[in-house]
């Protein structure tokens, strides 16, 4: 199983960035998939999880903002991230699911090992 997420950069305060995790090794037909983030000094959070069966969540803090997508073509997660604001600034990462629930809590605890994160810096 590996996964890479990529994506990030700069970005004035208003703008947008779009993140790609790249995955090998599993189906999401059998598994969740999760964008996480981690801030200095802050526990890693769920951002958004794309359930078994397509079913999205989101965080309250990006909900109606941020856009969890997949193409299966190129086995990429995608996350696109409008109106990006100081707070949103961390290390994202992707994840996989432990289990194969429908119906996944998107928090840290469901999800196994990250590969390497993509830094997002949004400036004020």
């Amino acid at each position: 199983v590996q996964l890479q997420a990529s994506g990030g950069g700069l970005v004035q305060a208003g703008g947008s960035l779009r993140l790609s995790c790249a995955y090998s090794g599993f189906t999401l037909d059998y598994s969740s998939i999760g964008w996480f983030r981690q801030a200095p000094g802050k526990e890693r959070e769920g951002v958004s999880c794309l359930r078994r069966g397509g079913g999205t969540v989101y965080s309250d803090s990006v909900k109606g903002r941020f856009t969890i997508s997949r193409d299966n073509a190129k086995n990429t997660v995608y996350l696109q991230m409008n109106n990006l604001k100081p707070e949103d600034t961390a290390v994202y990462y992707c994840a996989r699911s432990r289990g194969s629930s429908y119906y996944l809590t998107c928090s840290a605890s469901n999800f196994g090992a990250t590969g390497q994160g993509t830094l997002v810096t949004v400036s004020s």
